[in-house]
């Protein structure tokens, strides 16, 4: 009995507590003070205050005997809560510092977009364009024109079109030119990229049938002539983007393949991966496979990336001649795997940088694969200066000699010299370090390397983005 009046207590006590919730106004009011939540919309901030006093109704109250203090408490516990709500409503997608050492960085989105790419993406995205309108018949048009023009004169290629990504161009052109027959590979370029998509799955999909030739390491011209038959429908070079084959090898070039696939009237077809548009050796680097060189091999279709060298948005570039294009375009499929209307803006506006010419300063992947030592270390020291600051404590900051690579299986076996900030604690593991720092607002995406948490400074171009908010004062 004492105990059923005790609960009874309990509960008045509760439901006095919460006849002190602050009004809808009461919060609003509030919340307009509060840095969490004053840029938020009126009507936003309306619906997560109710939300914020229903959990708070339906769970128990702490209930204090000055009325006063309660509706206070309260109206700290609705703010609190409506920050909650706020915080797990961000966008889930947001601005982070790369400092892996990748410059293209397949989880952290790749290239970069030149200004003048952003400029198209933002137009495109705020007014109607030309997308499929002719302007010359007022009809409907062709989303290939805004780059078809741009990608002949950079290639020499007759003819070409576009698709979401390099994986969609590989199955549209094996689906278009090689269904239901069979295609042949060399062993030694059976890939498999990122996210483990592979090459025979991909084919799979394209109701192709593969063919293997040749071993790992070794593949002679005669390995692909004698698999050659009544259903081979294409010969298949593809670019080893993200790996080397090294010692006691042999592969068939592109030239050597052509001219087979000519004896037996077999088209060639080449995936290559992270399709250099220009040659790369002009700015200091490594040379890469340029496209226009393959198109004058011979292949009868090229493709490539548009977001990994060339230094675009997310694409699937095909480029060839006219009458195996058009067969591409005229595939049904080709419409569920087209480009968008921001892809198409943006690598539009990619291409005229490359038509037009000096790419070094316009092109943020080239920029930042150019970078010297020297200037890494200059944005290394203030780097550090700036983490000796924020972090405090037993913190060790100091610079470190690093590399970094290109990334997305783009000149995989290339080590570019750069400067890191390496951060340790005689008390943390460097996974812990790395943890706050990726908690941090902006979050940092560093890498650990013998026991420390380096953050590579070749694509920081200001160091004060370093100035972040950790999620804990000091270690």
């Amino acid at each position: 009995m004492v105990v059923g009046k005790s609960r009874s207590r309990d509960q008045a006590a509760g439901q006095r507590g919460l006849r002190v919730l602050p009004s809808i106004d009461v919060c609003l009011k509030a919340a307009g003070i509060d840095p969490r939540l004053s840029a938020l919309g009126r009507n936003y901030l309306k619906k997560i205050a109710r939300e914020a006093q229903d959990e708070i109704r339906a769970g128990s109250v702490s209930v204090t005997t000055e009325v006063d203090t309660r509706r206070e408490q309260m109206l700290g516990q609705v703010l609190e809560r409506m920050a909650a709500l706020a915080n797990a409503d961000a966008p889930k997608l947001r601005p982070v510092v790369n400092a892996t050492g990748v410059v293209l960085h397949t989880n952290l989105g790749r290239a970069l977009l030149a200004e003048a790419a952003v400029e198209a993406v933002r137009v495109a995205a705020t007014s109607a364009i030309n997308l499929e309108y002719d302007f010359a018949s007022g009809a409907r048009g062709d989303r290939d024109a805004a780059v078809e023009s741009d990608l002949l004169e950079l290639t020499g290629a007759e003819a070409a079109t576009i698709v979401n990504n390099n994986a969609a161009a590989v199955l549209l052109t094996l689906n278009t030119l090689a269904a239901g027959r069979e295609v042949i590979v060399s062993r030694g370029e059976l890939v498999e990229i990122g996210g483990s998509f592979r090459l025979p799955d991909v084919m799979s999909s394209s109701s192709a049938r593969l063919r293997e030739v040749g071993t790992t390491n070794r593949t002679h011209a005669h390995d692909y002539e004698q698999a050659i038959g009544p259903e081979t429908a294409l010969l298949l070079k593809v670019h080893p983007s993200n790996y080397r084959i090294i010692g006691f090898t042999h592969e068939v070039g592109l030239a050597e393949l052509v001219n087979i696939g000519r004896e037996h009237g077999i088209e060639v077809v080449e995936d290559l991966g992270a399709g250099a548009l220009i040659d790369l050796s002009q700015y200091g680097l490594p040379r890469e496979s340029v496209v226009r060189d393959r198109i004058a091999a011979g292949a009868g279709i090229v493709t490539f990336s548009g977001d990994k060298l060339l230094g675009g948005p997310q694409a699937g570039v095909l480029v060839g001649r006219r009458e195996l294009i058009e067969r591409v375009r005229a595939n049904p499929l080709k419409r569920a795997l087209r480009c968008d209307k921001l892809t198409v803006a943006a690598l539009a506006a990619t291409l005229r940088l490359y038509r037009r010419g000096d790419l070094s300063n316009e092109l943020p992947t080239l920029r930042l694969l150019r970078r010297t030592a020297e200037e890494i270390e200059l944005i290394a020291n203030r780097a550090c200066d700036i983490l000796r600051e924020r972090l405090g404590g037993d913190f060790r900051v100091e610079i470190a000699d690093s590399y970094s690579e290109v990334g997305s299986g783009s000149l995989p076996t290339v080590q570019l010299t750069s400067r890191a900030v390496r951060v340790t604690h005689p008390r943390l593991p460097a996974e812990s370090i790395a943890a706050r720092f990726r908690h941090a607002q902006p979050a940092v995406i560093g890498r650990i390397s013998d026991g420390a948490f380096l953050l590579d400074c070749r694509m920081i171009d200001d160091p004060a983005v370093l100035a972040v908010d950790f999620p804990i004062a000091s270690a």
